[in-house]
């Protein structure tokens, strides 16, 4: 029995790890769920898998929790400091980090630092501090397992294959809802146009992320530090149909695929039961599901958010934390409609080239580039 802790439970990622889990009552076992607000959720989470602790945003929120819980044998906690308990609890096997945005590095750090077993879906955690997380990942012992989509794919053409054989990693993406949209047409784009994904469905914030292809750019720097491998060796390619999730090419020439319908439970559950793999139960493939897949080039003059993400990560230090930092102000802005969908990516440079680019020891000098992004940001905006 897998002792599991989620830390986003009640987001896209964590509420479809926990149906995931449902499904295999023999294998799993929750005992620690996080959330943030969302109060009315995670009550009939708790209520439902009776874990021994719930960690919410703050006091106050705990408090509502607490007044509306009709589960007794639940711990409340709240704040970073309940956060990190639920990551590094003894009886945890794994921990899924699915934690939207840089909320989830600390919990994440201390998860990796406690040698526990980690499903990564908080991409933020490694685009902010992917350099120190890795290095605690080794010392620890700590397995770093990948759910997006994409990085379990690469993980699972990689494997057997040492690095030394790997020529390319190939990340795919849908291209978003605004593929075929002229680049002069984007500054009238509305909050619920963005929110539309052909393909994918998700979080608001995840959502304008992959609209702006800015989701890709930190799948570049998360690959980079997943896989141990230079910038120079990660390309995308556009992929309309989300069924090649991504691909590794080799050098003698092979490139190795995953492929399968858009279904975020499949990574989930693959992430769960590594080395094995868990019968989920999906319809048979057949050849109409299979029969188109193309390919195309990124514009990178139209989403200029993904060359921004490649320019960080070959910069290095704190600017991947910076370009994630104005990131989250700005997608936040735009979703409250104070902003217009073009100048997320404006400030977003605008903060980069403003910023002094420095080294990163700790989790401490990720975060003080953070704060920092995001008071130039809010300023820009304001």
């Amino acid at each position: 029995m897998k002792k599991i802790s989620i830390l986003g439970s009640t987001g896209s990622i964590g509420t479809q790890t926990l149906e995931v889990i449902e499904q295999f009552p023999d294998r799993f076992e929750v005992i620690a769920l996080g959330a943030g607000t969302n109060t009315d959720l995670l009550k009939k989470q708790v209520e439902k898998f009776k874990p021994k602790f719930a960690a919410v945003k703050n006091e106050e929120y705990a408090d509502e929790l607490q007044s509306i819980l009709n589960y007794s044998q639940t711990e409340i906690i709240y704040g970073d400091e309940g956060y990190c308990k639920i990551a590094t609890l003894p009886g945890a096997d794994m921990v899924v980090s699915s934690m939207v945005g840089s909320a989830g590095l600390k919990p994440t750090y201390a998860a990796i630092e406690a040698g526990k077993a980690v499903g990564l879906a908080n991409k933020e955690s490694l685009v902010v501090a992917g350099k120190v997380l890795t290095e605690a990942a080794k010392k620890s012992g700590s397995q770093i397992l990948p759910i997006d989509s994409e990085h379990s794919a690469i993980f699972q053409a990689l494997s057997g294959s040492p690095r030394s054989e790997v020529k390319k990693l190939i990340i795919t993406a849908s291209g978003g809802p605004f593929r075929n949209t002229p680049k002069e047409d984007l500054s009238g784009v509305t909050v619920e146009s963005a929110l539309k994904h052909p393909t994918w469905k998700m979080g608001n914030k995840i959502t304008i992320d992959s609209s702006t292809l800015i989701n890709k750019g930190f799948e570049v720097i998360e690959a980079r530090w997943l896989f141990d491998i230079s910038v120079e060796s990660i390309s995308v390619w556009i992929h309309p149909q989300s069924i090649v999730h991504s691909m590794v090419e080799f050098i003698d020439g092979s490139i190795i695929s995953q492929l399968g319908i858009p279904d975020m439970k499949i990574p989930i559950a693959y992430a769960l039961s590594y080395p094995g793999r868990l019968p989920l139960n999906k319809a048979d493939a057949v050849p109409v599901d299979y029969s188109s897949l193309s390919f195309e080039e990124v514009d990178f003059n139209k989403f200029r958010g993904l060359g921004l993400a490649f320019q960080a990560i070959k910069e290095g230090g704190t600017m991947p934390a910076v370009l994630n930092a104005a990131n989250e102000i700005a997608v936040n802005e735009f979703l409250n409609k104070k902003i217009n969908y073009t100048e997320i990516v404006k400030i977003i440079e605008k903060v980069m080239e403003l910023h002094k680019t420095v080294d990163i020891f700790s989790i401490e000098d990720s975060l003080i580039a953070d704060k920092w992004a995001r008071s130039e940001a809010k300023s820009l905006i304001n």
